[in-house]
Formats: structure tokens, sequence, C-alpha cells
């Protein structure tokens, strides 16, 4: 049996401090403090990465130009639907307005590119309406139609080539569509022409 100095003894002995709060939380701050370097780490790459590219080849990534490059994709935009008449008025004859040219339908912002498809241009009979048939035959006197009745289906599968140009563009982009009235059946087909040029640009 113990006496009562021993129990005294053992009452007043030290206890090991232990305070597990204080241990966790001075966990958390190497964990953040980790953490936090490690961002600033990432983000100081990236900055350095950009900057690199800009001052190496004047553009931030790196001479890589495609859709995804292109700003104007990112903006989130409900697609306009034209009519001919509508299209028309994107010729690029009016400076205070875009430049839209059609492809199969589709309808592309090219105003970057006035140079080519603005008012006096060197493609600028493309501008304001859909000309898919003179993509593909290089005709662009009579062919400035989206009329494609009597191609082969290679040529209008070239068409898609086409159309993924102005979509992958690093600055032309999709606007919207344009719906054509129906072509007449009985109507007479484009008629042939020599002349064919690139218009890729």
């Amino acid at each position: 049996m113990s006496t009562p100095t021993q129990r005294k003894k053992v009452k007043d002995s030290p206890v090991p401090f232990t305070d597990t709060s204080y241990n966790n939380q001075k966990e958390s701050r190497k964990s953040f403090t980790l953490i936090k370097t490690i961002l600033q780490g990432i983000v100081v790459f990236v900055i350095a990465f950009f900057l690199t590219s800009y001052l190496i080849t004047e553009t931030w990534t790196w001479g890589y130009k495609n859709k995804y490059t292109n700003w104007r994709n990112w903006i989130p935009r409900k697609e306009i639907v034209f009519t001919e008449e509508e299209l028309a008025k994107y010729d690029g004859s009016d400076p205070n307005l875009p430049i839209y040219i059609a492809m199969n339908g589709e309808v592309f912002d090219v105003t970057s590119g006035k140079i080519y498809y603005g008012k006096g241009g060197g493609y600028s009979f493309f501008a304001g309406k859909d000309a898919s048939r003179a993509y593909i035959t290089g005709c662009f006197q009579t062919h400035l139609t989206h009329d494609l009745r009597g191609l082969t289906p290679e040529q209008i599968k070239d068409i898609e080539n086409w159309a993924s140009f102005y979509r992958d563009h690093h600055t032309y982009y999709k606007v919207g569509t344009v719906v054509h009235p129906p072509i007449d059946p009985n109507s007479p087909i484009p008629p042939p022409c020599n002349s064919a040029s690139d218009p890729k640009s």
C-alpha cells in the first residue's frame, strides 16, 4: 500500500507535453508553405516560358498558330443565321462592318484578312457570299455560287478541307450559317472554265 508521501510524488510528477492540435497546425503550415512555393514556381515558369517565346519568335506560342491560339474562339457567342441578302451586307464595302465569307453554308469572319477579302483585295469577290463552287473549280467569274451540282464526290470532299482551313485559322473564325433557297433542278449548271487559282491566305 502506498503512503501519502508516495501518492503526492506521483501526483506532482511532470506530464509530457503532447498537444496534438499544435502539432497538426504546424504540419498544416508546412504543407501550405510547400504548396505555395510550388505554385509560385509554376507561375514563374509559365511567365518565363511565354516571355522567352515572345523574345525569340515575336509570338507568345513559339510560332504555333491555329484555332486554339485564336482568342476569338475562346469567347462564347451565339451563332448568327443569315439569309443571302443579309450576308451580302458584309462584303467589305462598308468599313464599319466586318467582312464575312461563307463556305458550304458556314459563315466565317475574315476581317483580319481584309487586305485579301476587303474592297480592292485579290479575293474580294468571295466576300459577302457563299462561293463554295469557285473554291473547288478555281473559276472566279461564273462559279461564285454554293451550287455544287455536277462536281465529283472528290471535289465536294475538298470543300470540307477548305472549311477546315477557315475553322482552324489563327485569326479567322466561324460566326454562323447562311440559309440558301432551294436550287431549281431544272436550272442550268454553271459552265466550266479554264482559270484556276489558290485563294488560301
